[in-house]
């Protein structure tokens, strides 16, 4: 019994080292897992990450030893749940995170385990052929029938709701349909640094949309500093580029000419010139122009007349004074 408890004390003194030696310190959920999985995974995060499993009863222990060192890291114990181990990094509790779901696979359920989420059965073909397999889908609770020499699901159904127990029947029928529900892997419940505690919930963020947030962030802050004519660095010369084209819009719409309005203030007033242009009536003007031009033809061929009948009133003149 003295070895024993020996040997548990000096677990709980290397426990409270590592909690207060390393910067970051992770509480790591590991059911499930085996043992020889558990080494590959130790493996494959050697030089980043290191994994020690624990009883939680010494792990408890070791923390509350290990408050008087560090403040507030027996926080990590409210997220103690199941079979559990210690990771402890250097780096930051994020990407620690990401390190360790990298080691999940899926898994397929052997009965008794808790649904991580939904699981539900699409409709479709299945690659059975008629016999007691449609018995063994149907105790399920899988609507299985056959249709044309197949064993077909015929609706879409939830078998387990998150949350609830997988049964035995489900799970075998799980993993005839090759459906694998569950995830095997280091499972981080919670996270230390620099006082701070940080559940899952805030460590599993989705980068594509944080990163998505932080870009619509900047452009929102931009457009509001050029808004308000905030001068920085970054919007100067986007303020400049205002300011100008502020300057000349007022200076066009004024008309006031300078060396940089007057082409464009020229172009202006003959646009205006032809729109007036486009207003005025052309009919009537037409109209006018043309009995102009028939008065004058007229007034030009009574002369023409006039001058011939004077030329041949001189002509008989001219006889008669001959005769």
């Amino acid at each position: 019994m003295r070895e024993v408890a020996e040997k548990k004390k000096e677990t709980v003194t290397s426990l409270v080292n590592a909690l207060v030696e390393n910067p970051v310190v992770a509480i790591t959920r590991v059911d499930g897992i085996p043992a020889p999985q558990i080494q590959m995974m130790r493996k494959k995060l050697r030089g980043k990450v290191d994994l020690v499993v624990s009883k939680n009863r010494l792990i408890n222990i070791a923390l509350k030893e290990a408050s008087s060192k560090r403040k507030d890291i027996d926080k990590l114990a409210e997220v103690i749940d199941g079979q559990t181990a210690i990771a402890t990094a250097d780096i930051n509790p994020f990407r620690l995170f990401k390190e360790m779901e990298a080691t999940k696979t899926s898994a397929p359920a052997k009965g008794g385990e808790i649904a991580p989420s939904d699981i539900i059965v699409r409709p479709g073909d299945t690659p059975f052929k008629p016999g007691p397999i449609v018995a063994d889908l149907q105790k399920a609770g899988i609507p299985a029938v056959i249709e044309g020499g197949k064993v077909v699901i015929k609706v879409e159904k939830t078998l387990v709701k998150e949350g609830e127990k997988i049964s035995k029947d489900v799970a075998n029928a799980l993993t005839r349909l090759e459906i694998l529900p569950l995830e095997v892997g280091l499972d981080v419940r919670g996270a230390y640094e620099d006082g701070l505690f940080y559940d899952r919930s805030v460590l599993a963020i989705d980068e594509d949309a944080y990163l998505t947030d932080l870009q619509m962030a900047a452009t929102q802050s931009m457009n509001l500093a050029i808004f308000i004519a905030y001068p920085s660095s970054e919007t100067i010369p986007f303020l400049l580029t205002k300011a100008n084209t502020d300057a000349m819009n007022l200076a066009i719409n004024a008309n006031i000419p300078t060396d940089k309005t007057i082409k464009i203030l020229i172009q202006k007033a003959n646009a205006q010139a032809a729109s007036l242009a486009s207003r005025v009536p052309e009919a009537p003007r037409e109209e006018s122009q043309e009995k102009e031009a028939e008065e004058t033809e007229k007034e030009k061929e009574s002369e023409e007349t006039k001058e011939e009948d004077q030329g041949d009133q001189k002509e008989e003149e001219t006889e008669a004074g001959d005769d």
